[in-house]
């Protein structure tokens, strides 16, 4: 098979430099931190009346520091989950509209200590409880691809500023599939770590049962993993952490892999419906996957889908529960749900009513898909399947608006029914952009693997980007606004 070490692939320097050459520029002085801020707040500019991608923005640092991986690269955060000092967060909803971050949490403190610098909250729907971000109170966030489409869910927001070529990453979580769903709509990298790779801390031990895990979304893979080498590990007092590991991230990446056993699945589990586009760009990953050595079995997991989806519905609805009701005391707002999107005010009212018994019962699932999902890691190194089952639909089909809890939820997860399943097991995936439709439109694909392998996706994901690059895929709004740039064009 073919060895490949992994640099910067070509494709992408004439076009937009990712985040590890921007902070290469600002090293050897060829560009201030200064600089790029601003010309990345000018790029917003130009797009977002389109996009509807940033809803709050964060103040430029008066003296930005050029120390750090990467020292100087602007980076928007997700509208939820990450705090930083004096930011606007309001999750989307009217009920948290005016909360603003007392303290810098552990992420925001490594990923400001790395040498980032903020510059706003990108749009996710109300309490990041859907796959589309068209919260109310902000209204939708659009594709790149195509304004009249949705760029997904929860983390909209970042992946269509990622995928205009605004920023070269940005932040994200993922729960469900909120990072890889909107990466596969919008044609770019997301990668889910293993559970607790990340904190969450500190005030919080742990998301949504330990099912949410927060990192990034990117152009290159490199970016994504060298993020991760800055922001992971246990903060102080974590109930628990992710397996430790041996080497960098970066380092993982750069290493030849050897010949993996992958096991593909392309048939929707029970009662759920593939679009054959979505079909299509996984058999299409899996022959890629073959021309580089590997071999590729029709292999599927055996876990309860149908468990699982009832299980996240009540942990989704507890954990969400719990921030309401704390706010709302803390508020003084006797009426809470008044303030809410009524198909989130209804799961949250049923939130309420669940008893603790029911909630344990949602939990142990978790550990028996933990369990499933530990074997099926026995029989292949990565896993394989269509990111979503189906392409990124019109706005509003997703949205919660009309509909009540039921119809919305089985609409919800049957967008995406075979990203949870990572969320609930706490093994990695990523979104890999390899394909588009004779319409232009990305179709994503996701791998996913062993608990705590980490590194080998990012491995996996370099060796597929070197073979198959997807940097130089550009958004119509993006070629428009990148024309006859260079890099040292851009910085001035």
């Amino acid at each position: 098979m073919n060895s490949l070490e992994i640099t910067m692939p070509e494709v992408l320097r004439p076009i937009f430099p990712d985040a590890t050459e921007m902070a290469r520029q600002v090293r050897n002085g060829d560009v201030s931190p200064e600089t790029l801020d601003r010309r990345a707040r000018q790029r917003l500019t130009q797009v977002d009346g389109q996009l509807n991608a940033m809803v709050h923005m964060i103040d430029a640092q008066p003296n930005p520091s050029a120390v750090g991986p990467f020292a100087g690269v602007p980076l928007p955060l997700k509208n939820i989950g990450i705090a930083v000092e004096g930011s606007q967060m309001s999750l989307g909803s009217k009920l948290f509209e005016t909360m603003v971050c007392t303290a810098d949490n552990t992420l925001a403190a490594r990923l400001r200590k790395a040498g980032f610098l903020f510059i706003g909250r990108t749009n996710t729907p109300e309490l990041a409880l859907s796959f589309t971000s068209e919260p109310a109170l902000h209204g939708p966030c659009r594709n790149p691809w195509d304004l009249g489409r949705t760029a997904g869910g929860s983390s909209g927001g970042s992946a269509a500023l990622v995928a205009a070529r605004v920023v070269p990453l940005a932040q994200s979580s993922d729960g469900a599939g909120s990072t890889r769903v909107p990466a596969a709509h919008c044609g770019v990298f997301g990668f889910k770590p293993s559970r607790m790779r990340n904190p969450v801390g500190p005030t919080h031990a742990e998301s949504v049962a330990g099912m949410s895990t927060p990192h990034a979304i990117s152009v290159s893979v490199r970016d994504n993993a060298r993020m991760l080498d800055v922001s992971h590990g246990a903060d102080i007092g974590d109930p628990y952490a992710a397996p430790p590991i041996s080497e960098s991230f970066e380092a993982a990446m750069n290493r030849p892999l050897g010949r993996l056993r992958i096991g593909l699945q392309v048939t929707p589990p029970e009662g759920h419906h593939f679009d054959p586009e979505c079909t299509a760009a996984a058999r299409y990953a899996a022959d890629l996957l073959r021309d580089l050595g590997h071999e590729v079995v029709e292999l599927t997991p055996h876990y309860d889908n149908a468990a699982l989806k009832r299980a996240w519905r009540v942990i989704g609805g507890v954990s969400c529960a719990q921030s309401v009701d704390q706010v709302a005391r803390a508020k003084g707002i006797a009426d809470p749900d008044a303030l809410l999107e009524p198909v989130n005010a209804e799961w949250i009212a049923e939130g309420r009513r669940t008893s603790g018994v029911a909630y344990l019962e949602a939990v142990q699932v978790l550990h028996r898909t933990s369990r499933d999902m530990g074997a099926y890691f026995q029989q292949v190194d990565a896993y394989l399947s269509p990111t979503t089952a189906q392409i990124a639909p019109q706005i509003g089909y997703l949205a919660g608006a009309g509909m009540g809890l039921d119809a919305f939820y089985d609409r919800f997860w049957a967008h995406a029914p075979l990203t949870a399943v990572f969320n609930a097991s706490g093994c990695p995936a990523m979104n890999v952009p390899l394909y588009w439709t004779k319409d232009n439109l990305p179709v994503g694909c996701q791998i996913g693997a062993a608990f705590g392998a980490d590194g080998l996706l990012f491995q996996i994901a370099a060796q597929l980007e070197k073979a198959a690059p997807w940097a130089h895929r550009l958004p119509p709004m993006a070629k428009e606004m990148l024309s006859g740039e260079t890099f040292a064009e851009a910085a001035r």
